[in-house]
């Protein structure tokens, strides 16, 4: 099936935008015509070899669109159901969708990226994050496909598999954040914004949103920051334990990326607090803590991929929060691209320039 795509072929190079031939869908997979498509730190950082991606690959971990042919023993979705495709799939078969985990499903990471499609000279290209979102068109699996209601706008619908999903199940699933408790999020690009805005709605008494980025701290008080720190110009240890009558935050989100931010967020939380790490700088960083912190201080320190979510209960909680306008989706969405403004998307994402661009086909 010939379709257009954006190709990654080497690191740190211009996308190859063009013509690929993807593979029928197979049992259980389903190919989906790309509607919207959010571009996000986790994507130029596959772009510059920080994620272990092998090119050729086509990049973009989640996306929106519309359901075009089906393989063998898909149910549930017919062609021209609208749809999200998330990163995150849940097999339901796997040791640890089996344990309640499906953040971990051994589709995801055990299988790793498949091979979904060719270059015309017939190299083989890859789907990251088994999506490859910035392409026309998506080979998938039916276990990571959800169907959207009527009413919520593809641009909107695809920040689902990303940034509400992974935030949101930070505040409420991993660290349940309690009404009146304390909330430092380190790092405001759009994993830590909607990280802000959840802990609004779960009651946190303080919000404190750290980043050096002046727009990005004024964005985060109209989200619901009660307080703000230039972590650029103080100390962000020494302002969360000012805010809090010297204990540290109830619940630190780590939201940024570097080993320093991941340390940071560590020694803001009080004694007996919870630190949720959501941020990954490259795949090969290394963070040196205190041990004290890790012992005698009772700290709870967990890792969040995608929120640990189960997506066939918390996805249709997320929609249905958009959809009521819980959630502002609108302060998210700094540019629209087409597919073939990849290149521009990645620069300006890369520089702080947009705190999503959302590509389209």
């Amino acid at each position: 099936m010939r379709t257009r795509a954006a190709v990654l072929t080497d690191f740190d190079s211009p996308f190859l935008v063009g013509p690929i031939d993807l593979a029928e869908p197979g049992p259980g997979q389903l190919v989906v015509r790309m509607t919207a498509a959010p571009f996000c730190s986790t994507d130029w950082m596959g772009w510059r070899a920080m994620r272990r991606k092998v090119p050729p690959v086509v990049l973009g971990h989640t996306a929106v669109g519309v359901v075009e042919h089906l393989g063998e023993g898909v149910t549930g979705l017919a062609p021209g159901d609208r749809v999200v495709v998330a990163g995150t799939p849940q097999c339901g078969e796997c040791f640890y969708c089996g344990i309640g985990r499906p953040d971990q499903c051994s589709v995801l990471m055990d299988q790793g990226d498949p091979v979904v499609a060719a270059l015309p000279d017939g190299r083989e290209v890859r789907a990251a994050g088994r999506v490859g979102a910035y392409a026309e068109r998506m080979l998938v699996q039916r276990i990571q496909v959800h169907r959207l209601p009527e009413g919520l706008s593809d641009e909107t619908a695809c920040l689902l598999g990303c940034g509400v999903s992974t935030a949101l199940g930070a505040v409420f699933r991993i660290a349940e954040v309690q009404p009146g408790q304390s909330v430092a999020v380190v790092g405001l690009g759009h994993l830590g914004l909607w990280a802000v805005q959840g802990a609004r709605l779960a009651g946190a008494g303080l919000v404190i949103g750290i980043d050096g980025h002046p727009g990005r701290r004024e964005l985060a008080r109209a989200l619901g920051a009660s307080d703000t720190v230039d972590s650029a110009r103080h100390d962000p240890v020494a302002s969360v334990q000012a805010l809090t009558e010297g204990r540290g935050a109830d619940v630190v989100i780590e939201a940024a990326g570097p080993a320093l931010a991941t340390r940071q967020a560590v020694l803001m939380a009080r004694r007996a607090g919870t630190v949720v790490l959501a941020g990954v700088a490259h795949s090969a960083t290394e963070v040196e803590l205190p041990q004290l912190q890790l012992t005698v201080h009772g700290k709870r320190i967990l890792g969040c991929q995608n929120g640990q979510i189960r997506p066939d209960v918390d996805m249709p909680r997320w929609i249905g929060m958009l959809g009521s306008g819980e959630l502002d989706a609108s302060p998210f969405i700094t540019r629209r691209y087409a597919l073939g403004e990849i290149d521009t998307v990645a620069r300006r994402s890369m520089a702080l320039d947009d705190i999503t661009g959302v590509l389209t086909a």
